[in-house]
C-alpha cells in the first residue's frame, strides 16, 4: 500500500523569510516556497494550501514547478550575410546594369566597411562615420557617396521587416544622412551642336547617335532594335525592350532626316533579315554581333571631340565631355519642343508617364530660339529642318502645336 503524503509548514525567520511547505511526494522530499508575511501569507493561508497540495499529490495530479524555457536569441545576420542574399533574391527581377550598379556599390564600397558588423550593431553614428571615411578617401564624388548610401537604405529596410532593427538608421530624413552634391553642369547637347555631332561620328555610328537624339531612345533600347522593329515605309518604329513599363512597346514617330539616316544604313545591309540587329558591333566568325552601350558611350566621346573642332571654328560653344548617350535624350526633347511639338506627346515618345520632365525643358527648349543669332541661329535651324516630322513646309517652327503646348507649360506647377 502507497504511503500517505504528509508535510509541514515552514514559519518565516531570519534565514527564511517566506512561508513554506516541506513533504514527500512521489518518493522525493518537496519544498515549496510560497510567499511573504507583507504579501499576505498566514500560517492559516499556508495550512490551506498544504492540505490543497497533499490531496493533489493523493490523487497523483500535483506536479513540481518547473521554469519556462529559456529559447536562446536568434543569431542576428551580420550584413555581409544579409546584403547576399538580399541581393541574390532581387537579381532575377532587376536589368544586368541595375545588377552591376548594386554590386559596385556592395562590393567595392559598403561591404569592405560594413561587412563583419551584425545588423543589430548598425546605427546612425555608424552610418555617419562611413559617409566621413568615404569623404576623406576622395575616390569618389558626393554623388557616387550618396549612391551607396541609397544602396545601404534599401539593405537596411528589409532587415527592419524581418525584426532585425527597430528602424533604418540609413534613411534619408531631410536629407541628414547624405553629403551635399554641387549642381551638375550641363551635360547635354544643344540644338546648335547637334549636327555637328552627328556628322562628326565615326563610320558606322552616326546612325545610332543620330536614332538616339532623332528618336529619344535610350541606348539599351537603340541597341535592342532588330529591323522587323523599323518601318521606314511609315516612318515609325517599335520599342520592344525597355527598362520601364511605360517604354516598353510602345511606337516612336522617326523624323525626316533620321528616317534617311536608317535608310541609308539599311541600304549598306541589304542580307539582314528581319530578327537581326539593326546596329551592330562587328562580325565576328560571319556572327553579327549586337552594338551594346558601353561601345556607344566610348564612341560618342571620339565624336564630341571631333564635333568640338568644327564648332570652335565657327564660334559655337563645345559640347561638354560629360555628354553621355543618355543625354541625347534631353537634346530630343529640347528640339522636339523647339519644333513646337506638345509635351505630353513628347513624353510618350520617350517612354516617361509623368510629362515633368519633358514641360521643364520645353519651359526653356522654346524660347532658346528667340535669343540666337548669326552661327547659332544657323545651327539651330539646321537641326529643325533635321528634326522635322513632315509637317507643312509652309508652317513655322512654333506653329499651333507649339502655341498649344505653351498653354500647358503657362498652367504647370
Amino acid at each position: 500500500m502507497a504511503r500517505q503524503a504528509t508535510g509541514q509548514v515552514i514559519e518565516p525567520d531570519g534565514k527564511q523569510r517566506s512561508w513554506a511547505l516541506r513533504f514527500r511526494a512521489y518518493g522525493k522530499r518537496r519544498f515549496v516556497s510560497l510567499g511573504r508575511p507583507e504579501d499576505g501569507w498566514t500560517r492559516q493561508r499556508a495550512e490551506a494550501e498544504l492540505r490543497h497540495v497533499l490531496a493533489d499529490v493523493e490523487r497523483g495530479i500535483w506536479r513540481p514547478h518547473a521554469p519556462e524555457p529559456v529559447q536562446a536569441p536568434a543569431k542576428v545576420p551580420t550584413f555581409h550575410e544579409f546584403a547576399s542574399e538580399w541581393l541574390a533574391a532581387r537579381e532575377p527581377e532587376l536589368a544586368p546594369k541595375t545588377v552591376k550598379d548594386y554590386t559596385w556599390a556592395l562590393s567595392y564600397h559598403l561591404l569592405p566597411f560594413f561587412a563583419d558588423y551584425r545588423l543589430s550593431q548598425i546605427d546612425a553614428e555608424l552610418v555617419d562615420r562611413y559617409k566621413a571615411v568615404k569623404a576623406r578617401e576622395g575616390k569618389l564624388c558626393p554623388a557616387q557617396i550618396n549612391k551607396t548610401l541609397k544602396r545601404l537604405a534599401q539593405v537596411l529596410e528589409l532587415a527592419v521587416d524581418y525584426g532585425h532593427l527597430a528602424r533604418n538608421p540609413a534613411a534619408s530624413k531631410g536629407g541628414r544622412r547624405r553629403l551635399k552634391e554641387a549642381k551638375p553642369q550641363r551635360s547635354w547637347v544643344e540644338p546648335e551642336q547637334l549636327m555637328a555631332l552627328i556628322e562628326a561620328a565615326p563610320t558606322g555610328h552616326r546612325p545610332i547617335l543620330a536614332l538616339l537624339a532623332g528618336a529619344g531612345l535610350r541606348v539599351g533600347e537603340a541597341c535592342a532594335l532588330d529591323w522587323r522593329d523599323v518601318n521606314l515605309a511609315t516612318g515609325t518604329l517599335i520599342v520592344r525592350v525597355s527598362k520601364t513599363d511605360a517604354g516598353t512597346s510602345r511606337q516612336v514617330d522617326l523624323p525626316l532626316g533620321l528616317a534617311d539616316e536608317l535608310r541609308s544604313h539599311r541600304a549598306q545591309a541589304p542580307e539582314a533579315g528581319p530578327d537581326e540587329p539593326v546596329f551592330l558591333s562587328g562580325v565576328r566568325n560571319g556572327k553579327r554581333s549586337r552594338q551594346t552601350p558601353d561601345n556607344v558611350a566610348r564612341r560618342i566621346k571620339t565624336a564630341i571631340r571631333r564635333a568640338n573642332e568644327s564648332l570652335c571654328e565657327v564660334g559655337i560653344e563645345p559640347i561638354s565631355e560629360r555628354v553621355s548617350p543618355h543625354s541625347l535624350r534631353r537634346t530630343y526633347a529640347s528640339v522636339r519642343a523647339a519644333c513646337g511639338d506638345d509635351p505630353v506627346y513628347i513624353a510618350e515618345q520617350l517612354g516617361h508617364e509623368d510629362p515633368t520632365f519633358t514641360i521643364r525643358v520645353y519651359a526653356k527648349a522654346a524660347k532658346r530660339r528667340a535669343r540666337l543669332s548669326g552661327e547659332y541661329l544657323a545651327a539651330f535651324t539646321r537641326a529643325l529642318d533635321w528634326a522635322e516630322m513632315g509637317r507643312n513646309g509652309d508652317s513655322p517652327p512654333f506653329g499651333p502645336k507649339a502655341a498649344e503646348a505653351q498653354e500647358t507649360v503657362d498652367s504647370a506647377p
